[in-house]
């Protein structure tokens, strides 16, 4: 069957922090710097992500385009999801003097721990019933609806648990944006070296790396917006997430292009019989 999402390669985790950073800072110019609110901006990128999720399902091989729209909306949803569910509407918590954010509740409050721990165990009952049924964890051999359900299911649930591991590493860990990132990245380089160890499976390493190159893109971007005063570049979340999506478009029309090259490539290989019967077989 055709393939439906893409192969893991260096670019691949490139782009995943692209469109992470990316998340991070268009998920906060629209509840902070529009001060539209967590709450609004929460159900507005969830629709988005539902969405572009359609249009993903719907297609029948591996768009480049279609994938990182919705591992962006799942970055950006993530974001607004996670701040929803840690913070509340205390002055701490809002910019520029002011005194409200946006329409209607402004988070439940639970703190960082308490918010990772559920999120930790609605990722941990995903994967138990991907397990329970019995689909392949490799994401190159997903290939049904309920496989690429679970699939996006776990990234939506991961991305927002990064981005509470993130924004903990950066505002009450004590290491600052920088320290952070550090940190994310040397857990990152021990996942690389483990990879040649044969005793523990690519596919657990995988996710692993998936949650923790959010938490090194949320990071990432609150280093470029917050203010130079509490260690930021205060770049603004508006020009650093139109920087970022020039970067991430690009990255995703350089995807688009090797992958229509490889689909030939494969075509050519095939040889001639070989596409005559999937010409006469679509004409069935």
């Amino acid at each position: 069957m055709t393939k439906k999402l893409p192969e893991v390669t260096l670019s691949f985790w490139i782009m995943k922090i692209a469109a992470t950073t990316l998340g991070e800072t268009a998920g906060d110019l629209f509840a902070q710097t529009l001060k539209l609110g967590y709450f609004l901006t929460t159900i507005v990128l969830f629709l988005i992500f539902v969405v572009t999720l359609v249009i993903q399902l719907r297609s029948r091989r591996y768009n480049p385009f279609f994938y990182w729209t919705v591992i962006l909306s799942t970055s950006m949803a993530g974001t607004t999801m996670s701040d929803f569910m840690n913070r509340d509407a205390s002055a701490k918590y809002l910019s520029g003097g002011a005194k409200s954010l946006g329409w209607g509740p402004q988070g439940f409050g639970l703190g960082y721990p308490e918010g990772a721990a559920i999120l930790i165990s609605i990722l941990v009952a995903i994967f138990l019933a991907w397990k329970l049924s019995g689909m392949t964890f490799q994401i190159r051999d997903i290939v049904t609806l309920r496989g690429e359900a679970l699939f996006w299911s776990a990234i939506l649930v991961s991305n927002t648990l990064g981005t509470s591991m993130g924004d903990f590493l950066s505002d009450s860990s004590g290491l600052g944006y920088a320290g952070g990132a550090l940190l994310v990245s040397g857990l990152l380089a021990v996942l690389v070296v483990l990879m040649k160890v044969p005793a523990v499976p690519n596919v657990l390493l995988f996710w692993i790396a998936f949650v923790l190159t959010r938490p090194l893109g949320a990071t990432a971007g609150d280093f470029l917006t917050k203010p130079v005063a509490k260690g930021g570049l205060d770049l603004g979340t508006a020009g650093s997430s139109a920087v970022l999506l020039a970067v991430l478009f690009g990255l995703m029309a350089y995807a688009h292009i090797q992958e229509r090259r490889t689909s030939e490539s494969s075509r050519g290989a095939e040889g001639p019989e070989t596409e005559a019967v999937r010409q006469e077989a679509g004409r069935r």
